[in-house]
Formats: structure tokens, sequence, C-alpha cells
């Protein structure tokens, strides 16, 4: 009997092991790399990653020979749980010095069945002048440089900071704060640390990026950077001996605190071309993109859809604060709603690309065509240096009748002459029972007025008061769905239409401009309902004819 468990037990772990690997996504391998732009003599680190967590050993480097030198291998395992799902994921650090200058291509690695995609990698020859040969023998240096000597104003300049070490440093190290007068600086992402081979010994590199954005013209000077921090151990010996100095005299002890610091770098602000267009917002950029989406197709539109329409600006060299509003779609048969800009930033390699979004719910009040004007942004190209414009073509809406909303109005052709779809004796017939039923209307009251006052009858439904009573708790819990059904509720109950409260009373028709933007709005904006309950207490009464026969009016409906 246990034998037959056995197999049971086992042939269920097999079936349950099948189903899992079938529901389980299929697994990758996924390759990156810290950057795709290096000098000769440094290293970059190459990340392989899988979320198959049955994977063993390590990739096959062979295809690496070729053009790089495997330094180093790490493997990182991680376990993650979110929501009750076990996530796990595997990571290999490879970290590789290209042997050879120019264009080369990170071949694609495989590890069981899975396969790598490539990565190409720019390899930049480095001049001999940079760093001296001074510092190349100095345990720790520092260098900075510009990727250009002269910009525009509010353009952007990238300065690169690198500081150089033979030795192991303690975690004590500091860097001055960049600070540069009348400049805005924004960090590119995070500091790099690698490796660089320098006359045949390995240096450590601390790289930070910063984007530079001066605000006014004329020749200005970035100002030194000092480090410091404190040695670990010795230089090796194999530097000392490179030195034309005595062992002794280039090795300092360990525990001793080093400072280092960069030259001072000139650069040259040139001011706002002069023909640049006049009252336009000046964006010197390498490149900018105009991009729009709408949601849902506008292709089957009625009167009364919301449809968000979303404008984004990408600039290439510019903060998202850089980047000025976008222009308004400002047409008279289209109620807008705008939602707040979203602004944001993304370090390159070339500097900052800044990114605006703006969203907003556009619906249309009338039939017909609808056009939508075109969207123009001027910009100076600092890549080319001269005038660019970048724009979305102006489109129309062709917006349909809504069934829902629908009001029987006259036909026109393009003759001009007025084409009735129905045929007339229905309105005749409807007009003569539409006059019989006003006169004895008319009769009925007449009538009534010499009779004595009757019992009211007790209304069925809610109560006045208990409908009052909703609006204001809904109004107040700033709901703008339960403010709007309960306000619908309590007009039906008015002797005059909403329409007809608002367009008396201002504060009334503020108030529901503000609720109806926050029922369209798509991203569920702040919508604060203290106006209206304010604005429906405050409502005046319909000023009613003074009764000649000095009866008292009816009491308020109601009272405080």
């Amino acid at each position: 009997m246990s034998r037959v468990h056995t197999v049971v037990i086992a042939w269920m772990l097999c079936l349950f092991a099948l189903v899992a690997q079938a529901d389980a996504p299929a697994a990758s391998l996924q390759a990156s790399v810290d950057r795709t732009r290096v000098n000769t003599g440094e290293t970059v680190e190459l990340t392989l990653e899988s979320d198959d967590a049955t994977l063993f050993g390590k990739p096959d480097m062979t295809a690496l020979e070729a053009d790089f030198e495997v330094r180093d291998t790490r493997q990182l395992n991680s376990l993650t749980t979110l929501e009750g799902n076990v996530h796990a994921t595997t990571r290999w650090l490879i970290t590789l010095m290209p042997k050879h200058s120019g264009s080369i291509d990170i071949p694609a690695l495989k590890l069981g069945e899975l396969v790598s995609q490539p990565i190409a990698l720019q390899v930049v020859e480095v001049e001999s002048s940079s760093p001296s040969q001074e510092q190349k023998l100095a345990p720790v240096f520092m260098e900075a440089s510009l990727d250009q000597d002269s910009v525009y104003v509010q353009a952007q300049a990238v300065l690169t900071v690198r500081i150089y070490h033979s030795v192991s440093l303690f975690d004590d190290s500091n860097l001055t704060p960049l600070q540069v007068p009348d400049t805005r600086i924004e960090k590119l992402g995070d500091t790099r640390t690698y490796e660089k081979q320098i006359n045949g010994i390995r240096h450590g590199v601390i790289e930070m990026r910063y984007a530079l954005y001066p605000q006014h013209s004329g020749d200005m000077t970035i100002p030194a950077q000092e480090f410091s921090a404190t040695m670990v151990q010795d230089i090796p010996q194999t530097q000392a001996a490179a030195t034309s100095q005595p062992a002794v005299a280039t090795s300092p002890q360990p525990g001793k605190l080093m400072r280092v610091m960069s030259d001072p770098l000139p650069l040259k602000v040139k001011p706002q071309p002069e023909h640049y267009p006049a009252n336009t917002p000046w964006l010197p950029a390498r490149s900018i993109t105009l991009s729009e989406n709408w949601s849902p197709d506008p292709a089957h539109t009625q009167i009364g859809d919301s449809l968000t329409r979303t404008l984004v600006i990408k600039a290439e060299g510019l903060s998202s604060a850089q980047l000025p509003p976008l222009p308004a779609t400002d047409v008279s048969a289209l109620r807008r709603y705008p939602d707040q800009p979203q602004l944001s930033n993304q370090a390159s390699e070339r500097g900052l690309l800044g990114s605006r979004e703006e969203r907003e719910a556009l619906v249309p009040n009338r039939p017909g065509a609808i056009d939508i004007p075109a969207v123009d942004v001027v910009w100076w190209n600092t890549l080319e240096d001269h005038l660019e414009h970048s724009s979305l073509p102006a489109h129309t809406l062709q917006v349909s009748t809504n069934p829902a909303l629908a009001v029987d109005m006259p036909v026109s052709d393009n003759s001009g002459v007025t084409v009735i779809g129905p045929p007339v004796w229905p309105w005749q017939l409807s007009t003569v029972l539409l006059s019989f039923t006003t006169l004895a209307g008319f009769g009925l009251w007449w009538r009534g007025r010499w009779q004595p006052a009757l019992t009211r009858v007790a209304q069925a439904g809610p109560s006045p008061r208990t409908v009052l009573d909703d609006l204001k708790r809904a109004s107040l819990a700033n709901d703008p769905l339960a403010t709007r059904q309960a306000l619908d509720a309590w007009a039906r109950q008015q002797p005059e239409t909403l329409a007809d409260m608002a367009a008396r009373f201002v504060p009334l028709s503020d108030a529901l401009d503000g609720l109806n933007g926050a029922l369209y709005s798509e991203t569920g904006k702040l919508w604060l309902g203290e106006d209206l309950w304010k604005a429906v207490k405050a409502l005046p009464a319909v000023e009613k004819p003074i009764d000649p026969n000095g009866a008292e009016s009816l009491p308020p409906l109601y009272p405080k």
C-alpha cells in the first residue's frame, strides 16, 4: 500500500508542476547596460535578468571574448511577495572592458534555452591630453569637462565630473556641492561607478553628470570642485615604480586624508537671436516633438459625449519646468474641462529630456462639423542653429445627434428651403387637442377660485426636507455623483427647472459648472461641494404677484 501511495504522490507532483509551468508566463533573459557610451580603457556593467527561478549556473561568455575582457561576474537572487504572489528574480552582473574603440555590439548570450538581446555600445577614443600625465600618477585625481564651450542663454550644457582613484577609499568621501551663479542645475541620474585602465593600472572611477542652464548671457566660469576622502591602503608598488620619484615619496600612508580639485571651466553664453519671434516663449533645444491622443475614438461622437484629448510635448535639452503650456482647445461648440499638467524629466546620455502632458475633457454641445485648430510650437534648434516649428495639423470632429437628447427641429437643405420630415396633420391634431385642454384647464381654475380651500394631500415619494438633507449630505461629503443625483431629485420638486434657477442666480451657475467638471474629469479631480450647498441655501425665491384680495402667502417651503 505504501508503494502505491508513493506512486500516486509522485504522479500528483508531476501533474502540479506541469500545471504551474503552463500557467506561469514565459521566462525571458533581459540584457541592459549602465551606459551605452564609454571611453577606451573604461569598464561597462552588463546586467542579465531572468524571472525563471529554476536557472542555475551562469551564462555562456564565449561570445564576449572577441571584443571584451570579462573582468568580474556576480550573481544575485531575490524573492519578493506582492499581493500573495511570489516573484523570483535572478541577476548576473558582468563587468566588461572593451578591447578597442568604435561601435561594438554586445552579442546575445545564452543561458539554457534562454537567449538575451544584443546591445549596441559606442566606445570613444580618449585624447592623450586628458587627464595630464602628472594627474595619472597621483593616487587620487579629479577632472571636469563640458560637452560644449558655448551655449545659448537658458540652453543646456552638460558638465561631467570624474574622480579617479587607484587606492581604496573609506566611505567618508565628500564632494563640494555644485554651485554656479545665475545658473539652474539639474543632476542627471545617479552617480556612476566603474573602472578605467590608466598606464596599466586599474583605477576606480566615480562619475557625476549635471545639466546646466545659464540664465544670463556673457562669459561665465564653472568653479573648481573639491573632493576629499581617506585612503584605506598604500598605492600598489607597480604604480610607485612607474614614477621617477622614490616609492616612499609617492606612497602616502594608510588613513591619510586626500584632497583633490578640478580645474575651473570657462563657458560662453550667447544671447537669444535677434530674429527670434517676439512675444514667443524662448525654447532652445536639440529637438522638440509634439503628439496627441484621443480617447475614445472621436470618429463616432454624439452630443454630450466626453472626449479626452491628450497633448504631449517632449524637448531634448530642456527640463519640463521650461516647457510652456500648450494652446487650449478654445472652441465655442466644445465645453472644456482641463486637468493639471503632468511634468517629468528623464536623464539620457546627451542630457535631460523634459516632457509636459496636458489632458482635457471636451464635450460637444451641438451637432455637425466642429473644427479643432492646429497646434504650433516655435523653438530654436541648438544642434543646427536655426528657427524651427513643431506642429499638429488641424482636424474636424463630426458630431451626430444623441437620440437620448434629441430635440425636434426643422432641417434645412442646401437650397435654403425648410424640409419638414413627418406629415403636417399630426401637428394640427395635437394643436387642436392642446387648445381644448388649455380651455378646459382654464375653466377648472376659474371655478376652483371660488371653492373653499382643500386639505393638501400628502405627496408620494420623499419629502422636500428629506431630499434637501440628502443634497446637503452628499455635497458636504464632496461626492460629485451622489450630489448630482440628489440635486436632480431636489430640482424636480421646485416650481422651475434647474436651468432656470442657474440662469437667474450666478453662484448656482458657477457651482454647477464645477460639479460638471468633476463628473467629466477622467482623473478624478478633487471637487468641493460646499459652494454648491451654499448656493442652494442662498437661492432667492421666485417673485410672485401680490394677491389683490390681501390673502396671506403660503409659508416658506423650507423653514430655517
